[in-house]
Formats: structure tokens, sequence, C-alpha cells
């Protein structure tokens, strides 16, 4: 049992009434959980407000409520904390519970459109080759060196991601590299959290069904840097425009990457082919297996990172010269008979344009791009008409399809993409919902020499259905037809 004088320290109290006891076994926020003796925190949420469940955990057996409102009905047995805001609260309540893992550990965060995943998994496996116990928080997966923990969110809940840096800490871990999302940061999940390095990969279109407006996509991504201690390093991505604006108001110290701005690590692309990336980094050449100008980005802010946090600087190209990305991120497959594919998670504008100017960049002109693109239901409508803009016209061939329609009709969805395709790419466009139907079509469609782009899913192994979740690998389905074909 913890007593909740213990775990206050940072917590903008505004009252406490104290009830029978001040200790309690665990810390909820979803109602449903709380047993007996559980401290429950209340968290106005975006779609359920949890004070509105207060009585149901009293009756549950919780010994203590955290909330902003005061119920209108005290329970004499029950301690009540009234704070100032309960989400904050439940961050830095969790933390402290925990003792403070974060704080313990070399936190490294990272927040952008793109690049994220790509980016951790590098820095985990980086790490993890220089000899070092690594955690990861992404959103393929959740690592602690070797065990693997599903991963349900980009970045977990405050409750979740605290007893994972504990578990991280407990199993001997000296870094955790983790992705940061907008939601994340606006819902307050890494209040509490101590990062030693913040990095800005790149912002562009996605989320607007959230943050309703670019605007305030942009501020609250600002938000992670207008948080860090003067202890922290911003590693930032000044080729994008809004870079400098990340950065404006951070307490922490600033290092610059790019390939066409003045930067403190500067990166120059000498060769970019399916084999391999031929890079000069700050007067260092380094050849690697990834693919395309993205990735020369997402391995700017690794060695950037590394540099920052002290590693030695050969031995990092050394490794980074064998260095794997997470899977679905331009993920090459070779066909038996001369028709290659490439499957990718790119579900943005800005995504699926780099990807297929990487492609086009490579094979020059040389046999077809066919592409099969899709958008998932429920989520941002404004990106789809824009993704099949771009899809159509940096594509021979478009197939519009099915990505996760969740509760929405896939027809409907494609019929938002189409609306973006040009009259004039209009007979060089086909609509199949059925995803596997359409990658079939592709694999049919294609000649020898033909790339086959499948994008949007990349690593996930489903396809969700009106609340269902059924199997579905692109690159499972992509093998089985290529090597057939």
């Amino acid at each position: 049992m913890t007593d909740i004088n213990n775990i206050l320290e940072g917590v903008e109290v505004k009252k406490v009434i104290a009830g029978a006891t001040t200790e309690f076994a665990k810390i909820e926020f979803d109602s449903r959980k709380v047993q007996q003796n559980d401290l429950f925190v209340a968290t106005k949420g975006t779609q359920v407000d949890g004070h509105r469940f207060i009585s149901n955990c009293v009756s549950q057996g919780a010994s203590i409520i955290v909330c902003q409102d005061l119920p209108p009905h005290l329970d004499p047995n029950i301690t009540y904390v009234q704070v100032e805001d309960s989400a904050v609260s439940l961050g830095i309540l969790a933390s402290n519970f925990y003792d403070n893992p974060s704080s313990k550990l070399k936190l490294i965060g990272i927040t952008g459109t793109n690049g994220k995943t790509s980016t951790v998994t590098m820095l985990f496996n980086l790490y993890r080759a220089l000899g070092y116990h690594v955690g990861m928080l992404s959103t393929v997966s959740n690592r602690i060196d070797e065990l693997e923990i599903k991963a349900t969110h980009t970045t977990p809940d405050a409750l979740q991601l605290n007893a994972l840096l504990k578990q991280m800490l407990e199993a001997g871990c000296e870094y955790c590299f983790m992705e940061v999302s907008s939601h994340a940061i606006v819902q307050e999940r890494i209040k509490g959290l101590e990062f030693k390095v913040a990095i800005f990969s790149n912002i562009t279109h996605d989320h607007l069904d959230f943050h309703k407006t670019f605007k305030e996509y942009i501020k609250a991504k600002k938000r992670f840097f207008d948080f860090l201690p003067s202890s922290a390093v911003a590693v930032v991505n000044m080729d994008d425009k809004n870079g400098a604006v990340m950065v404006q108001n951070t307490k922490a110290s600033v290092k610059s990457y790019g390939i066409k701005s003045m930067c403190d690590y500067k990166a120059r692309i000498l060769e970019n082919d399916f084999s391999g990336l031929h890079l000069i980094i700050n007067y260092k050449e380094l050849w690697t297996p990834l693919v395309g100008e993205f990735n020369a980005y997402n391995l700017m802010a690794v060695y950037a990172t590394a540099m920052e946090m002290g590693a030695d600087e050969i031995e990092v190209l050394r490794q980074l010269s064998y260095i794997q990305t997470a899977e679905g991120r331009f993920d090459f497959i070779k066909g038996d008979k001369g028709v290659n594919a490439i499957v990718d998670y790119a579900h943005t504008p800005d995504a699926l344009k780099n990807v297929l100017n990487t492609i086009n960049d490579i094979r020059g002109g040389a046999g077809q791009l066919i592409s099969v693109v899709g958008a998932g239901g429920d989520r941002d409508k404004s990106k789809r008409p824009e993704m099949a803009l771009i899809a159509a016209e940096k594509s021979n061939r478009l197939i519009l399809t099915s990505d996760n329609p969740r509760s929405e009709n896939p027809e409907a969805i494609i019929d938002d993409m189409e609306a973006g395709v040009p009259a004039d790419r209009k007979n060089t466009c086909l609509r199949i919902s059925n995803r596997k139907e359409a990658i079939k079509t592709a694999v049919a469609l294609a000649k020898e020499g033909d790339i086959i782009l499948i994008a949007g899913k990349g690593h996930e192994k489903y396809q969700e259905i009106n609340g269902v979740r059924y199997h579905f690998d692109d690159k499972e389905i992509i093998n089985e037809l290529i090597a057939k074909n």
C-alpha cells in the first residue's frame, strides 16, 4: 500500500478532504478497472468524462478519488483530492508512484508526422549493437532488449508508460527510445517524464480529425519542446520549415540536422538506389542498405542524437552501415519474374509523396510504377483526395482500395479519394475495394521491370472492419503472388 501524500510532489492540489485512509493499492483512470483500495483519477477525456463514474468507483472499493470537480455528495470514508488538472496530475502521480523511472534512464523522444517509428527502431538497434541494454516504445512494438510487448498506441497512457519504464530500469536498461505522438502531448500522457533528448523529424498534413486545424497540430508538437528543461537537448530537422518554430520557446540546448540547410549535423547524398544510400555525413563517408532521401533524414536524426549522447562517432558510423529500420517501412520484395514490390506504411500525403518520389528517382522511368493506395476510415477525411492526387500523378497505374475502413463504407472512402484524381489521369485509375483483389490486380497488370507499391498498412497484420480486426498482411500476400507470377 502507498500513501497518497508520498506521491503528491509536483501536483497542483486545490483541496484534500481526508477520509478513513490515505493509502491505496494502485492507480486507475479507467473506472472499469477499479478494485478494492484503488486510487481513481477522474480525467476529462475526448469522449468520456471520468467524473461521471466517481460513485461507481466508490462502490467498487476505491479508497481515494483524485478529481478536478468534487462530486456533490462526499462519502466520509473516501479521501478526495481536488486538483487543478486531472490529466496533468495523472502523469505526475504515475511517475511518482513508479519512483520516477524516466529520471533514472536516458529517455529520448521523437515527435513529427513521418519517420518516428523508423528513427526509434534505428536508435534501438544502434544502441543494442553498441552493447547497451535498451528499451523502445513505438507504434510497431514495445521492447525491453529481447522482450517484445505488444503496442496498442503510438504512445501508451501515463500509467502504462511509467510501468514500462520501471520494467526497463529493473531489466538494467540505460536508454529508452520512444515515439511521442501529438495526441499523447495534448492528452498529457507524457507529463511527469524527464527527457534527455527530444527529436523533431517533420510536420505535414495528418490527424486533423483530432486537432481540427494544421495550426493546432503544429502547436501540439511544439508543446513537447516548450516544456523541456535546460538540461535537455532538442535535435531538430531544420530543412522542415517548422523546425525553427518548434524550438522558439524551449529552454533546451538546440542542435540542428539536415541536407539542404546550414546545420550542426549535415548530410549529402552521393548515391541513392534500391541497394541503399551512399552519404557524406559531417565530412565522413557512409554506405547503408536503407533507401531514399527520407531515410537519409532518419539516419541524420539518429547520428545527431548519438553524437549528443556522447557515443563514439566511428563506431556509430560503422554500425549505421548495417542498420535495419522498422518493418513495413520501404520493404523491398524481389519477385522471381522481374516484378518487384515495395510495402510501405505511408498513410499521409507527404509520406506517400516521399515514397513515390524515391521510387521514381531510382527507377528513372524504366518500367511501370503501379500503386495500390487506400485511406483509413474514421480518420482525417481531408487528406483522402490529396493522397489520391499525389498517387495518380506519380504512378503509371493507380488502384484505389480499402485500408482499415473501420466503421465507414469502403466505397464511400474511395469516393472521397477518387475526387482528387485529375481528369487526365482517370483512365489510369481503377477502384477495387477488396484489398486482396486490388493487390492481385496490380500483380496481373505488372510486366517484367515493373514495380508495385502497396501503401498504407506497412507492418500491420490486420484489417479493421466494423470493429473487428481480421488477419491481413500486405507483405505476406505480395510475397505469395509475386512468387506465383
